[in-house]
């Protein structure tokens, strides 16, 4: 069992790489005073099959898309920051003496870590991170434990090596969500207290994740994304699904087409925000959300803010990352607006670099 570093801080200018089950996006950020710059983007459709509902397949069809945004950017950074998936981890909050240094805290997480963990711990990778006093023990701190199993960090790993990049920060989504939330933080009224949604609504995959002052507090994720709308497209009207993948970017489909699959695709995600968010009471002691942050590939779909909001009567926002942040001339703005609600977990990636 080793300790690895996937909560650490480091400060050192990293690429944001968000490996997904369709696509790879890529995202450098800059900071000029407090105020961050774009200064490369890039995003590339995945082979079939090479990620499945966020499991690395094929490392090396996985290696050659991530080579490719690599050069499509030109960036010049070698080192990198992924994520694995939160249902990848397991999370526990446990309390520690006050006085260990991280040396005492490391070994005495080691040999107490089999109590928390359900894997045999040779095929685990730990991290903790001290989160402040224990409100039940002024002696003692509050630690985040996280758990991963270590071959899905170690394909991540191989991805990176084999596209000849290096390795600086395994992340956790939700944390990268976050972290990227706190800047769409900024575009919300009244910040204090406030319970936040973030629904990240991907090709395959719906991710809640509940932020109560910026922290999280819930995360769940779920089967459903924008893919049932493709494979609806190339069932209706006979299509390939890249024909389909391009028709529901592009247009040009029949005149049913609105009423017939892109109305009821609409009203299936607003049952599954409906579901997401019910899980979440059932679950908590909250009954009620102040604010549905909409991330991914369908949050930005025309009128879907509107359904929700007038379904569960909660304001209603798509999330941009970059909405108080400078570009760089070379980034394509009006591609990398129209990406932003998809680059979320990419975007807290390349924040590490300023940790």
């Amino acid at each position: 069992m080793g300790i690895l570093s996937f909560l650490e801080k480091r400060a050192k200018p990293v690429l944001g790489l968000d490996i997904s089950s369709t696509s790879v996006k890529l995202l450098e950020l800059s900071r000029h005073g407090d105020r961050y710059r774009v200064e490369t983007y890039a995003v590339r459709p995945l082979p079939p099959g090479a990620v499945v509902e966020k499991n690395i397949n094929d490392p090396e069809a996985v290696a050659d898309v991530v080579r490719t945004v690599v050069k499509q950017s030109k960036t010049k950074l070698k080192h990198a920051a992924v994520a694995v998936a939160g249902s990848a981890v397991i999370t526990k909050m446990i309390d520690m003496p006050a006085g260990l240094s991280d040396d005492a805290m490391e070994t005495q997480i080691s040999i107490e870590a089999d109590q928390y963990i359900p894997f045999p711990l040779e095929e685990v990778a730990i991290d903790f991170e001290v989160q402040g006093e224990s409100p039940r023990n002024p002696e003692q701190v509050e630690v985040l434990l996280a758990a991963c199993r270590r071959e899905n960090i170690d394909l991540r790993v191989n991805v990176l090596q084999l596209a000849d990049l290096q390795e600086e920060v395994v992340d956790v989504e939700a944390y990268s969500m976050e972290r990227s939330y706190g800047l769409v933080a900024e575009q919300l009224e009244d910040q204090d207290g406030q319970v936040v949604a973030v629904i990240d609504i991907g090709a395959t995959m719906t991710t809640l994740s509940v932020l109560v002052d910026g922290r999280t507090v819930y995360t769940r994720e779920q089967l459903f994304g924008g893919k049932q709308l493709t494979e609806e497209i190339q069932r209706r009207y006979g299509l390939s699904m890249e024909e389909a993948g391009l028709a529901k970017k592009q247009g040009g489909l029949p005149d049913d087409y609105e009423s017939e699959v892109l109305g009821p695709f609409k009203e299936a995600v607003v049952q599954q925000v409906t579901r997401s968010l019910q899980f979440f009471f059932s679950a908590s002691q909250y009954n009620d959300v102040d604010y549905i942050v909409l991330a991914g590939g369908v949050a930005s779909m025309e009128g879907l803010v509107g359904l929700i909001e007038e379904k569960l009567g909660t304001q209603t926002l798509v999330a941009n990352p970059f909405a108080n942040m400078s570009v760089s001339s070379k980034v394509n703005a009006v591609a990398l607006a129209n990406d932003a609600p998809s680059m979320m977990i990419a975007a807290g990636l390349a924040l590490r670099s300023f940790d």
